[in-house]
């Protein structure tokens, strides 16, 4: 489902981010992307989601491959792959229940099935009562989740994580965590960047890809 070969990216002004990467995540499964801050952890998580090209090999997701992948086919790329960021990107003037109806009218929903999507997504991640509240009205790990919503709305195969829980509190973090595994369970794969490495040794039986200065120096299901 997603595969890197061999994949080096360098910047003009900050020089390599990543050097010769190579790792493959099939679908349905879990796995942790480690390291240290600067390790290279974002840089992957773009490449996949194809905000940026590799300076050398390649980044092939579903079908799409980034040597010969065409701009105008990127959109229907993402709608196979969600993205959760760690700072939420939220609209702060929009409801909880207008972000998510935002993101399906993006990608063409048809207005008479907004509602009812929307509900069903804040349901899925347990915030349905809280539908109606704006971003500043609710907890760290509310509007974490209201993110996950969002970027569940275009029925991703894949889930992108970066640094999820990195703002939130122990139980928020876990909470979060859950519905990451909940998800999973249902069929998306989830690619989730931490540099939390308490939080990874608690769940040791999860595939872990650790980078360090831009290499792939351990993936335990090697």
């Amino acid at each position: 489902m997603i595969s890197l070969r061999d994949v080096s990216k360098a910047y003009p002004r900050s020089g390599d981010a990543l050097s010769g990467v190579s790792f493959r995540l099939r679908k349905g499964e879990f796995a942790f992307l480690t390291g240290p801050s600067g390790a290279g952890k974002s840089t992957v998580l773009e490449l996949i989601h194809f905000q940026t090209r590799p300076t050398e090999g390649e980044v092939q997701v579903s079908r799409y491959n980034s040597r010969r992948v065409r701009r105008r086919d990127i959109p229907a790329l993402r709608r196979r792959v969600g993205f959760v960021f760690q700072d939420f990107k939220l609209l702060e003037r929009l409801t909880a229940a207008e972000n998510v109806a935002f993101a399906l009218e993006v990608i063409g929903t048809p207005r008479r099935e907004i509602a009812g999507r929307v509900q069903r997504l804040l349901s899925q991640v347990g915030l349905a009562a809280r539908a109606r509240s704006r971003p500043s009205e609710l907890s760290g790990g509310e509007r974490q989740r209201v993110a996950v919503a969002r970027a569940l709305a275009t029925e991703p195969r894949i889930l992108l994580a970066d640094e999820p829980t990195g703002n939130l509190d122990p139980d928020a973090a876990g909470g979060v965590f859950e519905l990451f595994r909940m998800l999973n369970r249902l069929g998306t794969a989830v690619l989730m960047a931490t540099h939390d490495a308490d939080f990874v040794c608690r769940h040791a039986e999860i595939r872990q890809l650790e980078l360090e200065d831009g290499r792939l120096v351990r993936d335990s299901a090697a």
